[in-house]
C-alpha cells in the first residue's frame, strides 16, 4: 500500500472533486482516479460513491477517513521521533497558521516566548486557510496549529487533540467612511468569508446560535479576512474581519464600524497540538507555552 494514496483519498474528501483534488495533487485526473482505485483494491471495498454527480463517500470510506488520517499522522510523529534521536540539533518546529494570525499573531508571539528562553532550533510556519490547516495537522505535517477558535463552530480536531487559549479577538463588520456617508450597512454590498475560511465558519456558527440571519447575496467572496478587508478600506462594501487586523484603521477613521458592538462576536486565539507525545523540541516548546499561559 502507498502512502501516498492514503493523501489522495483525503485531498479528494477535502476538495468533494476528482478534477479539484487532482490538481491539488499535482497530477493528472485519470492518475488521480487510478490511485484511488488502488486504495479501494487494497482495502477490498469500495471508499467513494460513484452513483451520484456529487463525491459522496460510502459508509465503508466514511469509517477509512479518521484510519487514514491517524495513520498519516503516526507516520510523521514516528519520523520526528527517529530523527530527534539521530540529530537532535537538525530538529525542525513545524507550524501552521490561518493568514491573518500568521502575520498579526505568530511574530510577536514566538519572539516574546524567546525571549526569556531562545528556541535554538529551525521554525518552519505554513499559511492557509482553516481546512487547509486542518487537515495539515491531522495529517501530522505540522506539531501545531494556530487559528482563531469559538465554541460554538465545529473543527476536526477530536479526542486525539489538545489546545491551549493563547488571546482574544473580535469579529466585527467595517465599511469605508465614503460608503456610510451614502447608505446604511444593510444597504451597503456585503463581502463574504468563503466556506474553508475558519473566520466564516465562525461566524456562520455564532449567527445560527444568536438566530441572526448572515448577509445575503454578497458581491465578493474570499476565505482571507486580509483580503476582504482590504476591499473594505477600498470602498468596495462591508467585510466582516478581525479587530486585531483593523483596530488600526478604526482609531485612524479610514475605516468604520459597520454595526453595533452588541453584533461582535468574541473569539478566541488558540495554539492545537496532538495528545501525543511529539519530538523533544516539540515538547520543550509545550512546555514553554505552558509555563507562558499558567491561567488558562
Amino acid at each position: 500500500m502507498n502512502t501516498e494514496w492514503l493523501d489522495d483519498f483525503l485531498a479528494l474528501i477535502e476538495h468533494g472533486n476528482f478534477a479539484r483534488a487532482a490538481e491539488k495533487q499535482a497530477v493528472t485526473q485519470p492518475t488521480f482516479s487510478r490511485r484511488i482505485r488502488s486504495l479501494e483494491d487494497w482495502t477490498g471495498v469500495q471508499l467513494i460513491d460513484r452513483t451520484t454527480h456529487t463525491m459522496r463517500l460510502t459508509p465503508a470510506g466514511q469509517a477509512f477517513k479518521p484510519v487514514a488520517e491517524q495513520i498519516l499522522r503516526r507516520l510523521q510523529l514516528g519520523r520526528d521521533e527517529i530523527r530527534a534521536i539521530g540529530n537532535v540539533s537538525a530538529e525542525t518546529l513545524r507550524f501552521a497558521s490561518t493568514h491573518a494570525l500568521s502575520l498579526t499573531f505568530f511574530p510577536a508571539w514566538l519572539r516574546q516566548l524567546d525571549r526569556d528562553e531562545p528556541t535554538n532550533v529551525t521554525v518552519e510556519l505554513t499559511a492557509d486557510h482553516m481546512v487547509a490547516c486542518e487537515r495539515i495537522m491531522v495529517e501530522g505535517r505540522a506539531q501545531f496549529l494556530l487559528c482563531h477558535h469559538h465554541q460554538a463552530a465545529p473543527t476536526r480536531f477530536d479526542k486525539d487533540f489538545r489546545s491551549i487559549v493563547l488571546g482574544e479577538d473580535i469579529l466585527l463588520p467595517v465599511m469605508a467612511p465614503r460608503l456610510a456617508e451614502r447608505a446604511s450597512p444593510s444597504e451597503t454590498p456585503q463581502l463574504a468569508f468563503a466556506p474553508e475560511s475558519g473566520m466564516g465558519r465562525i461566524l456562520a456558527a455564532a449567527w445560527a446560535a444568536s438566530g441572526a440571519a448572515p448577509p445575503a447575496n454578497p458581491i465578493f467572496t474570499s476565505h482571507l479576512a486580509n483580503v476582504l478587508t482590504a476591499m473594505a478600506r477600498g470602498g468596495r462594501g462591508v467585510a466582516w474581519t478581525a479587530l486585531s487586523l483593523v483596530k488600526e484603521d478604526i482609531d485612524s477613521g479610514t475605516l468604520l464600524r459597520a454595526g453595533s458592538p452588541d453584533q461582535d462576536v468574541p473569539i478566541e486565539i488558540r495554539l492545537w497540538r496532538p495528545r501525543a507525545r511529539q519530538s523533544p523540541a516539540a515538547e520543550a516548546l509545550w512546555s514553554k507555552v505552558l509555563k507562558a499561559y499558567p491561567s488558562v
